[in-house]
């Protein structure tokens, strides 16, 4: 498999043909990124993917944010209350398949079980209930623990900073967080899907509070470094369904 270029990374940016099935607004998003060794991430990610790397180095994710206006289309279908808003942290990797570049998600949590059941059942994704607060406007709070097993619990506090530059294709930063696909595997079949954003404006952000087991309950060690931390605001996303990447 050949390795994206930046061309292949810009192109996935571009809005899909066709008609999504979901949108969602995503805000109040902490972008927290370490280095970590292939070797930890392999046995987590299917053999058919490869695992995506920059500066010579795999790594993992972990992004708490906050979700409203969640809803099916086509766009005329209200969101339902009580169901159109939640909370979620994922875990995640940077895999590509074929010179595609996506995500790899080795958990999400989220405080809603109907969505957790959707996303499950419909996305075939590791979805897990949690009981989940966020908190502020200025400096935000996140607290999490898990109400599924294997458990799990992370919080953090984080003050957001000056906007940063538009990443541009090549730097680490855009390699981070400008990601349009997800991948996903069920019954040994591989699958992904599209999703649509404008891009990130990202912010710089102060972290004066962190502790997590959200890796460990994937038994991957916390690394011990300081992480790369990226906030961002809110973005109008939309969903595409699931593709079969059977030939």
């Amino acid at each position: 498999m050949r390795h994206p270029t930046d061309a292949d990374r810009l192109d996935a940016r571009h809005r899909p043909h066709g008609q999504p099935v979901m949108h969602q607004d995503w805000g109040k998003l902490l972008f927290m990124h370490w280095r970590i060794s292939e070797n930890l991430l392999r046995p987590h990610v299917p053999s058919s993917l490869s695992i995506d790397t920059y500066g010579g180095s795999a790594w993992i994710g972990i992004t708490p944010f906050t979700m409203w206006d969640v809803r099916a289309f086509p766009p005329y279908v209200p969101p339902v209350p009580g169901l159109d808003s939640m909370d979620e942290l994922n875990v995640r990797t940077y895999v590509h398949y074929n010179g595609v570049p996506g995500v790899w998600f080795l958990s999400l949590d989220a405080n809603s079980r109907a969505a957790v059941l959707g996303a499950r059942t419909f996305f075939h994704l590791p979805y897990y209930n949690a009981d989940i607060r966020m908190e502020g406007k200025y400096k935000l709070k996140y607290r999490l623990k898990r109400l599924d097993e294997p458990a799990a619990a992370f919080k953090a506090e984080w003050t957001p900073g000056k906007a940063l530059p538009k990443s541009q294709p090549g730097s680490r930063e855009f390699f981070l967080t400008e990601r349009y696909m997800l991948y996903t595997q069920f019954e040994g079949e591989l699958f992904r899907a599209r999703i649509y954003h404008e891009p990130w404006q990202l912010y710089a952000a102060e972290l004066t509070n962190f502790a997590s087991s959200m890796l460990e309950a994937k038994q991957i060690p916390q690394p011990k470094s300081q992480p790369i931390l990226h906030h961002a605001e809110q973005v109008s996303v939309d969903i595409w369904g699931l593709e079969s990447l059977e030939e």
